[in-house]
């Protein structure tokens, strides 16, 4: 398939006058979570909440700072979520993807908002 990049807009929500960060992020539905760069964290002034411990590609492992809350927006859809400080570009994983609703299209290698709902994210709850 290739790898999939899509554009998203990343904010700070606890400082709303801070400028949000429009970025191209690799979307990843193998990785769970958002990752951002460090100068990422540091533009969008994002408070380190923990540690965590993560398992890269290559196996290894090692601590990451974990920020949060991130605004993600893309298109007509948003969430709320933590993000991992780790790489060089930003990662877009399922949680975020599946939180706003957002399929991956192989064929046209990119993120588009779920067809079968197109206005509204929708969620199973049971």
């Amino acid at each position: 398939m290739g790898l999939v990049y899509t554009k998203v807009i990343l904010k700070n929500p606890r400082q709303p006058k801070l400028r949000a960060v429009e970025t191209r992020a690799l979307a990843d539905t193998g990785a769970l979570h958002l990752c951002i760069p460090e100068h990422v964290a540091i533009q969008l002034r994002l408070e380190q909440l923990y540690e965590r411990e993560v398992t890269t590609a290559d196996g290894s492992k090692r601590l990451c700072p974990y920020v949060g809350p991130v605004e993600v927006r893309f298109g007509n859809r948003a969430c709320f979520t933590g993000a991992l400080v780790l790489g060089d570009e930003v990662l877009l994983g399922a949680v975020p993807m599946e939180d706003m609703d957002l399929v991956v299209s192989p064929a046209m290698r990119t993120v588009t908002v779920n067809p079968e709902s197109p206005n509204i994210p929708s969620s199973t709850v049971k």
